[in-house]
């Protein structure tokens, strides 16, 4: 009798075993998903395109990769942007991102952006943006908040106010900015940091002379 109940005992302990290991296994081997740690932030834009390597990291935690590599996850059309994000591209990269308030920015290869500002309500008079550009070219397509706002663009040449122009804007690794827009057909300006102008002198040493070869009565 006392056999037959460890027998027992032994087989429920062997099922239950089997029950409980494949539940842990698939926990360890299920991929981590991002989740949203803060709920109440609000996203200031979405990613329309991306192709190559195209990072957004999210300083304020606002969106958080539950995993366990220090490796930025690869951005992918439909993620959000929220303020203070940092998006980035590789040699290979390039990214569309649509904003809130209509704004379009295009980032080619190689560029970084910050989203250090961006305050929008549609009803409002104090909207405002201030986006980061460190380095690459960018082209965008300016929205409401340039038309009935501050919008504002910072380059390490210079801080330029928008007001609802399409400009293109290439930032060497010397910190040369070239500025254009579409209005300007292709003419490109030259951004540097302020220099000294000198005043032209007037000419020296310039003589007026007499012509006595005047025709009188002709």
């Amino acid at each position: 009798m006392r056999i037959h109940l460890v027998i027992q005992s032994l087989a429920s302990f062997v099922f239950a075993l089997a029950i409980f290991m494949p539940g842990q296994m698939h926990a360890q081997t299920e991929p981590a998903q991002p989740a949203i740690q803060n709920s109440s932030a609000k996203s200031i834009g979405k990613v329309v395109m991306a192709t190559g390597s195209v990072t957004i990291e999210h300083p304020s935690a606002a969106v958080v990769q539950a995993a366990l590599s220090d490796q930025l996850p690869q951005a992918k059309v439909g993620d959000l942007v929220y303020m203070g994000d940092v998006v980035q591209t590789g040699a290979d990269g390039r990214v569309g991102i649509n904003f809130t308030d209509g704004t379009s920015f295009n980032l080619s290869s190689n560029a970084k952006m910050t989203m250090t500002e961006f305050v929008y309500d549609p009803n409002g008079k104090s909207n405002s943006t201030l986006f980061k550009l460190a380095n690459g070219t960018f082209t965008f397509v300016a929205g409401n908040v340039a038309k009935t706002g501050d919008m504002k663009i910072d380059t390490p040449a210079a801080t330029m106010g928008i007001r609802g122009t399409t400009p293109r804007i290439e930032i060497s690794d010397d910190g040369t900015v070239r500025f254009a827009t579409l209005v300007e057909e292709g003419k490109s300006k030259l951004l540097r940091k302020p220099a000294t102008r000198v005043a032209p002198q007037p000419e020296q040493g310039t003589s007026h002379r007499f012509n006595p070869n005047i025709c009188r009565g002709c």
